[in-house]
């Protein structure tokens, strides 16, 4: 499909611009931007630009691939906001025994578990609706011998936020483990431990009791709790989750799921 280009008016007179920087001639995809920017993800974002529902610098877009300035201003349409308003995000606490996608080896998935008998009764909130469950999905892994807190959501904005390259949203963990850790094994928790072939990035890592570490971390590679341990010397016997970003599991009991509350900010 053709590509469009916007091209914003320079008013006359107007002092003259800075040069480009390379690349920047032909423009940013509008997508790209609004994903950028956290007003949705890509691909709702051109389900918005074929229905006719993104402005840019006020004029309406409706060609997918169109470009603009890297500081163009994009905004939505109210019928868009409405239906991003609509999208649902859930808090799991995902058992032992789940497995965050698609359904492996005889193992159900954490969505199953979003149904209106498991929905915690002593949260106030919405009631289960069955359009929520449409598009649900898992915003980050949580291993299958681990429990603790798992976010499914419709919303792309959340996903990107938590799961996307530049995400700097810091993840606790309470980690029983097994084994000696000395001062310098605890010190390699923190920074020092590379996994496959990449150095991680640096971590919080303390004795939240005896046999207990309390890990917080801004990334998460496959099983990495498990491996950084591993190189330390100990073996993971078990593994919670109980704190993304601002979002606490609390008393939610295991096997049972609410919704983001409106007050409540990753």
């Amino acid at each position: 499909m053709t590509e469009k280009r916007i091209l914003r008016r320079v008013p006359k007179m107007a002092a003259p611009a800075a040069p480009a920087a390379a690349g920047d001639s032909q423009g940013v995809r509008i997508s790209k931007l609004m994903a950028e920017r956290g007003l949705c993800s890509r691909r709702e974002a051109d389900a918005y630009i074929e229905r006719g529902l993104v402005f840019v610098d006020g004029e309406r877009v409706t060609e997918l691939g169109t470009r603009a300035a890297p500081d163009a201003v994009i905004t939505l349409a109210n019928a868009a906001r409405v239906q991003q308003a609509r999208q649902a995000t859930v808090l799991v606490h995902k058992p032992i025994g789940y497995v965050c996608g698609q359904a492996e080896d005889g193992h159900r998935p954490a969505v199953t578990l979003v149904t209106p008998q498991m929905q915690y009764a002593a949260e106030p909130g919405a009631r289960f609706q069955p359009a929520h469950l449409k598009g649900l999905a898992p915003a980050g892994r949580l291993d299958i011998d681990s429990t603790g807190l798992l976010v499914l959501t419709q919303d792309g904005r959340i996903a990107r936020l938590l799961i996307g390259e530049d995400s700097a949203i810091e993840k606790e963990y309470l980690v029983r483990v097994e084994g000696t850790l000395d001062a310098h094994g605890l010190a390699l928790l923190n920074h020092g431990l590379s996994l496959d072939g990449k150095a991680l990035r640096p971590a919080k890592v303390g004795w939240a009791n005896d046999d207990q570490l309390r890990f917080l971390l801004k990334e998460g590679k496959k099983r990495q709790i498990r491996r950084m341990c591993e190189l330390v010397g100990l073996r993971v016997t078990g593994l919670k989750r109980v704190r993304i970003g601002g979002v606490r599991l609390g008393d939610l009991p295991l096997g049972q799921w609410r919704y983001l509350r409106e007050d409540e900010r990753f």
